[in-house]
């Protein structure tokens, strides 16, 4: 086996030896990896509870879904959530025949509220769809 020393002109080897280095780096490492105390990350979530829709909520005919300029979301002028919008969606679609459903956003109200609302509209998969107060957005634009 041929073992190299340096040159072959007599000249000491000048790079450094960095072999050393990486063990001590590699073994410092592994003990920072050991004394790090386990991280526990918990989300508190509150689940949806299983809540009944009070009969007088639907009106069999048109339901009337406003919000206003804070953002609140008011169904048939009872303020509610999104979670219950949802649910008052899904029970509307399916009764027969489908109940008109008018929506009203206030012209102040931020663009992602409305945008919110209406993905959960598409989602409840919503076919009689009215927008009312059109004629207020005549001079916006």
């Amino acid at each position: 086996m041929a073992m190299s020393g340096g040159r072959d002109d007599g000249e000491p080897m000048m790079e450094m030896n960095v072999t050393p280095l990486i063990d001590v780096m590699l073994v410092l490492l592994i003990m920072f990896i050991i004394t790090i105390p386990i991280q526990t990350h918990a989300v508190k979530i509150d689940l949806p509870q299983n809540a009944t829709v009070p009969e007088n909520a639907l009106d069999p005919v048109k339901n009337r879904l406003t919000i206003d300029a804070a953002g609140t979301i008011y169904w048939n002028g009872s303020p509610i959530d999104k979670l219950v919008l949802r649910q008052y969606l899904d029970q509307t679609v399916q009764m027969t025949p489908e109940p008109e459903l008018q929506f009203e956003p206030d012209q102040s109200t931020r663009y992602l509220v409305v945008d919110e609302v209406l993905a959960i509209i598409k989602r409840a998969k919503v076919t009689k769809l009215g927008f009312v107060g059109n004629e207020r957005y005549g001079g916006v634009f």
